[in-house]
């Protein structure tokens, strides 16, 4: 068990490796030595109108330049805490041994509390703070025990000789001194302790900016990496796509051969579809070269739907509905046919965007009823829209992640997003996929 003087010195971080930043002498510094000055000289000279300072005999210039010099000290508290502490400390022995009145003013009172509290809260060589502090404190208390010795002595002339009357329980001169000593005890223990809280809450505040950029920096690297990782997926799901394209062009392709010279029509016909698949590949290819980039282990074993489309979307309705939440699916179509004719990948990202969605509102809403929507017009767009009824469930924040990759497979369809919550209440997932002269 650590003694007291242990807990005294871990409490300071007399043992503490870190070390707070000291700035350079900056605005604010020389705002408050001109604030102090400027109050400090107005005071001194109230109190010398009042008559404070009759018993002073030192000129007046030595008592502006002491107070000047005083407000001088806190341009460097916390560039030079430790300095500034032992220069306020020798200048309040002088000033308090030639001119104890001016010494005692409030003005310079602050001057030496700021100075000693700076020291505490700015040094970063703890160790040398500590010997500094305590070299202070006791060059102090000597000097207030050296003054109640005199006092004493004093105390005890003016007693033998009768000249003084005692209206309390302890004598005149060794209650002022008494007085002195707990002022001061207070004074200079304030100043210690409050240096003291002041270098705690800094270096609290340095740890918890430093966990925060730590935080921020693997939240970054777990976002780059879902990125990766959601691209990569849709990477392969883009790749069974044109795979599909290329091996129906190459059966068109040797479909034609066959029948060129028998039937010239139709192997046109089969050119065509040989033509149109190998735009939607080239198309894909482009999308896929545009929006992903490289990345490494891949799992080849994650179950691939690459298959997926509107038409499956019953099927991915019907395992939701029942299970504490109501589906509904609406397919709109402005030209009859039109969902079973849209392009594979687009077929695909629709899909995915509903099973996301779909998720992500069991997962991390209070909704009982979920609306999916999709409409199509192969000549302008297809688009999907989810809404929910339901509000963020407490204590199911989810990563994210979900919904960076319904945006980024949007991306890679050139598509429009709107997610978020609805003023009307509940939750909308929205993405709209350009077809046909809109792409």
């Amino acid at each position: 068990m650590p003694s007291p003087t242990e807990r005294v010195l871990t409490w300071f971080g007399v043992d503490d490796a870190w070390e707070r930043p000291r700035p350079a002498i900056g605005r604010q510094d020389v705002v408050l030595a001109v604030s102090v000055e400027a109050i400090s000289l107005l005071a001194l000279e109230l109190v010398r109108s009042s008559g404070g300072l009759e018993n002073t005999d030192v000129p007046v210039w030595t008592e502006w330049f002491a107070v000047s010099t005083g407000a001088v000290l806190l341009l460097g508290r916390r560039r030079w805490p430790l300095a500034v502490a032992l220069l306020a400390a020798l200048h309040m022995f002088v000033a308090g041994v030639t001119m104890p009145e001016v010494m005692g003013q409030l003005s310079l009172q602050i001057v030496y509390f700021v100075a000693l509290l700076s020291g505490v809260a700015w040094a970063r060589d703890r160790r040398a703070m500590a010997l500094v502090v305590c070299s202070i404190v006791l060059f102090m208390f000597a000097w207030l025990t050296w003054q109640f010795a005199l006092g004493s002595a004093v105390q005890e002339w003016l007693d033998e000789e009768d000249l003084t009357e005692t209206t309390g329980v302890f004598a005149p001169i060794p209650a002022a001194i008494a007085i002195t000593l707990l002022i001061n005890a207070i004074y200079f223990g304030g100043a210690i302790v409050g240096g003291g809280v002041s270098w705690r809450a800094a270096r609290q505040r340095a740890r918890l900016q430093d966990q925060a950029i730590t935080i921020a920096a693997q939240a970054g690297r777990l976002r780059e990496q879902a990125v990766v990782d959601e691209r990569l997926r849709i990477a392969r799901d883009l790749h069974d796509v044109v795979a599909h394209g290329v091996s129906a062009m190459g059966i068109q392709a040797g479909a034609a051969r066959r029948i060129l010279d028998r039937d010239p029509d139709a192997a046109r016909t089969a050119l065509s579809h040989v033509e149109e698949a190998s735009r939607d590949a080239v198309t894909q290819m482009r999308r896929l070269l545009g929006t992903l980039r490289e990345g490494e282990g891949e799992d080849r074993s994650e179950a691939r739907t690459t298959d997926a489309g509107v038409a499956d979307l019953p099927r991915l309705v019907a395992e939701v509905d029942g299970q504490g939440l109501a589906v509904s699916l609406d397919v709109v179509e402005e030209q009859d046919g039109a969902a079973s004719r849209l392009p594979r990948g687009v077929g695909l990202a629709v899909f995915r965007t509903v099973q996301e969605a779909l998720t992500n509102v069991r997962r991390h809403s209070t909704a009982d009823t979920v609306s999916v929507v999709v409409r199509v017009d192969e000549h302008a767009y297809a688009e999907v829209e989810v809404v929910d009824n339901g509000r963020p469930r407490h204590g199911t924040s989810g990563s994210g992640l979900g919904q960076l990759g319904i945006r980024e497979r949007a991306a890679t369809h050139e598509g429009q997003v709107d997610i978020g919550p609805r003023v009307t209440g509940g939750y909308r997932v929205r993405v709209r996929y350009p077809l046909g002269a809109a792409s």
